[in-house]
């Protein structure tokens, strides 16, 4: 069976009302399993995971277009992550008997819809880009939504699909087909937000970090806190556990602790694997060593 993972940002996630009947309008989509919902309301963003055949998943972002573009105005949207749509990044995961390239050509088909039926322009990020100064994200969503009208406007801005212009209360959105990540972020024991913003500095990969580190430090307002927010986009070639280490070393230079980390949405069982294999010096270990595993007849 084809199985395409897809893992939508939206930028709401302090009405949990409005993120109820998001979650809905993908839920309700026949041939979707939401694997995973997860809103945080100091970057006020919502992370849905799902996975079904390319039929379905389209169907069901399509779904998940008319309920945001009702339900979210970006006018009013404040939150300290950054961004630029009311459903900000689209990005589809090849899992098992799909390739890379149709995940790429179900982007594309996807965002010509999206740009057709709800008037949202669209841009196409990582493989699904042919450009390579558009292949980043980051690149893409700099100056955010309360720039986006005099970006679009300037040379080589004009979206894949839709409109030369944002919608007025929906923005723009990216779309596109990656490898799977992990969205990982760790909060320190205190409110400098200058220490976040210099650790992330010092990890990330745009910066001299970690190549396969994306990071940027915000402030938890109603926590006090502050927060080095990752992805990381291989985590083979660099595993959590050395982010992680990295980072509890980085602050400990400014005399701040690590309070704790988090996973937002869902993280492949080998990354989780080869942090406990790093923190309890494990010789020899192998997957096949765990129950789970071996119950389902992975092992």
């Amino acid at each position: 069976m084809a199985l395409i993972e897809c893992i939508p940002n939206v930028s709401e996630g302090r009405r949990a009302d409005v993120v109820d009947r998001l979650a809905d309008a993908i839920r309700s989509t026949p041939g979707i399993r939401l694997l995973d919902r997860s809103s945080d309301g100091s970057h006020n963003r919502s992370v849905f995971t799902m996975a079904g055949d390319k039929d379905a998943v389209a169907r069901a972002v399509l779904a998940l277009f008319e309920r945001a573009v009702a339900e979210i105005d970006l006018r009013t949207h404040r939150g300290e992550h950054p961004r630029m749509g009311a459903v900000d990044v689209v990005p589809f995961v090849p899992i098992a008997g799909v390739t890379m390239a149709e995940c790429v050509e179900l982007a594309k088909t996807v965002g010509a819809q999206v740009a057709e039926r709800f008037s949202v322009p669209v841009y196409l990020y990582e493989e699904a880009s042919t450009n390579p100064l558009r292949k980043n994200l980051e690149d893409i969503r700099r100056g955010e939504f309360e720039g986006l009208a005099t970006k679009m406007a300037t040379d080589g801005w004009a979206p894949d699909f839709g409109p030369r212009a944002p919608h007025p209360t929906a923005g723009a959105t990216v779309i596109g087909a990656r490898m799977a990540l992990i969205a990982y972020n760790i909060n320190l024991a205190t409110d400098r937000l200058d220490v976040a913003k210099k650790i992330a500095a010092a990890i990330r990969h745009s910066s001299g970090g970690f190549r396969y580190v994306k990071a940027a430090g915000f402030k938890l307002e109603d926590r006090g806190i502050v927060q080095v927010s990752m992805n990381l986009t291989n985590y083979e070639k660099t595993p959590i556990f050395r982010v992680f280490e990295t980072v509890k070393r980085e602050a400990e230079r400014y005399g701040v602790a690590v309070l704790e980390s988090e996973i937002v949405g869902l993280v492949p069982s080998a990354a989780l694997n080869a942090a406990a294999e790093f923190y309890l010096q494990i010789a020899g270990f192998a997957p096949e060593q765990i129950l789970e595993h071996k119950l389902r007849g992975d092992g």
